[in-house]
């Protein structure tokens, strides 16, 4: 029987600039590869945050590719643990770079903007077609000190059909006082990260050139642009298609994660402040400081994750924690790390991830299909950072574009971000991106040559090398 469900995974970790223990990061992801489950999900997505050093995430590519290749790493063991803790046999081709063992997922895609990086894996490659990337900066000159960065694509499911899904992974602006700042982040996310060069489109509407569509977007765009009757003006198409750019388009399903910085607070603690406390029994128990929630107060209000949803927070603070470094010894490295809550810093529920719930044109129809959320919770602390990583294991319905496209009456009043877009594209963001891209690589060269002992290295020999070629050149 064709499956009715895509099983997503997706998992957000402020990695704090360090590469990550693959065995300690793969025992603690196969925890949640096993709650309130009883196989592999389909789909895992990774949010990283401070992937690596700024001047390595800058310049990206070769300087990434070990961060990167641990996790990759990590997720593959945490597979192969759960296959043997559950008998079950693994049948997946072997992977070419150990002929020897064999890998359950693959790595679709990965891609960052400076320190926030987003990876794609799937346990069957096939199934996953037409990825497209968008990606925004928000930090110093539209940098990605600070940034979000998406991938888009489509999920085949075979006589199941096809679902297409977005996903964002994101940092936001830190400190406590600076909630504004993150409001206008979340803006900035909306208004500049599209899947596509918006100019050409806008061109079209201004009747100075035509693009044609890519053959795998056309049966996508085809419903949304039709919707039934086929006689929506030329213009009205295109700003249908200028929509599907966008982060909300109609026909997918949204998924953000990151560390979204949210606070309980607007200031600093002063000393002896109440703090989040573990003990069920204590007055100041961890859950009653959820209603201090920046995240949920401020999306209420409309200001932010506009439309998006959040299954219930049933886990602890994911930020700031002190390692208590004295305390660890020589024990087991799977053992649980010592930590206590950062005193500068209010413990906060940070690291955060929502969806786009399914449109209310479709759960109106009787026996309707729904989301299913399996897990949403948090993974234990560990050494190289002070977050913890958070995970929402969630059942996505496999529904197309002909169950997702808004019917023609539902435009005029909704306010559903998939009609009407909560901001409007800002078409230049593309051309700014590639400018601020270049920006990056050479800060990130500077930062490399002048600050590590590699680029330090690196120097000399070009320094030496010169001096020889001139000498030799004289000599000659």
């Amino acid at each position: 029987m064709a499956p009715s469900t895509a099983d997503l995974l997706f998992l957000t970790f402020n990695c704090a600039k360090a590469l990550i223990n693959t065995t300690v990061f793969a025992n603690h992801f196969e925890v949640a590869l096993g709650q309130n489950a009883t196989d592999l999900p389909d789909l895992v997505v990774l949010s990283l945050q401070e992937v690596a050093p700024l001047s390595y995430a800058f310049i990206g590519d070769y300087f990434l590719r070990p961060y990167i290749e641990r996790f990759d790493a990590a997720i593959n063991q945490a597979a192969s643990q759960y296959l043997l803790k559950h008998g079950i046999v693994n049948s997946m081709p072997l992977a070419p770079e150990r002929p020897t063992q064999r890998k359950t997922y693959a790595l679709m895609r990965s891609k960052n903007v400076g320190y926030t990086a987003i990876l794609l894996f799937a346990k069957e490659s096939s199934r996953i077609r037409s990825v497209k990337e968008a990606e925004v900066g928000f930090g110093t000159a539209e940098m990605g000190n600070k940034g979000a960065v998406g991938l888009r694509a489509i999920y085949d499911a075979g006589e199941g059909g096809s679902v297409e899904m977005t996903f964002v992974a994101t940092h936001l602006a830190a400190m406590e006082w600076n909630l504004p700042r993150r409001n206008a982040n979340w803006a900035s996310i909306m208004r500049c990260m599209t899947f596509g060069d918006p100019m050409p489109l806008l061109n079209r509407m201004s009747g100075q050139r035509s693009v044609p569509a890519a053959d795998d977007d056309r049966e996508w765009e085809r419903a949304w642009l039709l919707q039934g009757d086929g006689d929506a003006p030329d213009s009205d198409m295109l700003q249908a298609q200028l929509h599907d750019l966008s982060l909300f388009k109609p026909t997918a399903f949204l998924f953000v994660g990151g560390d979204l910085n949210y606070r309980i607070s607007t200031t600093s603690p002063p000393p002896g402040a109440a703090f989040p406390s573990m003990d069920p029994n204590s007055e100041n128990f961890y859950p009653r400081f959820l209603e201090l929630d920046q995240l949920t107060r401020e999306k209420s209000a409309g200001r932010t994750l506009h439309g998006m949803t959040e299954a219930p927070v049933r886990f602890p603070p994911t930020y700031k924690y002190d390692i208590q470094e004295d305390k660890i010894g020589n024990g087991n490295e799977m053992d649980p790390v010592p930590w206590k809550f950062a005193p500068h810093r209010y413990p906060s529920w940070t690291d955060r991830i929502l969806y786009l719930d399914l449109p209310s044109w479709t759960t109106s129809e009787p026996g309707s299909k729904q989301f299913r959320v399996r897990a949403y919770d948090a993974l234990p602390l560990q050494r190289t950072s002070d977050h913890r990583p958070v995970f929402l294991r969630i059942e996505v319905p496999i529904l197309g574009p002909s169950d997702l496209t808004p019917p023609r009456e539902s435009v005029a009043a909704s306010t559903d971000p998939r009609v009407r877009l909560p901001t409007e594209l800002d078409p230049e963001a593309w051309e700014r991106r590639a400018a601020a891209r270049r920006r990056e690589l050479l800060v990130g060269w500077s930062m490399f040559i002048w600050s590590t002992n590699e680029g330090v290295c690196l120097l000399a020999t070009i320094l030496i090398t010169s001096i020889g070629s001139y000498w030799i050149y004289r000599s000659a």
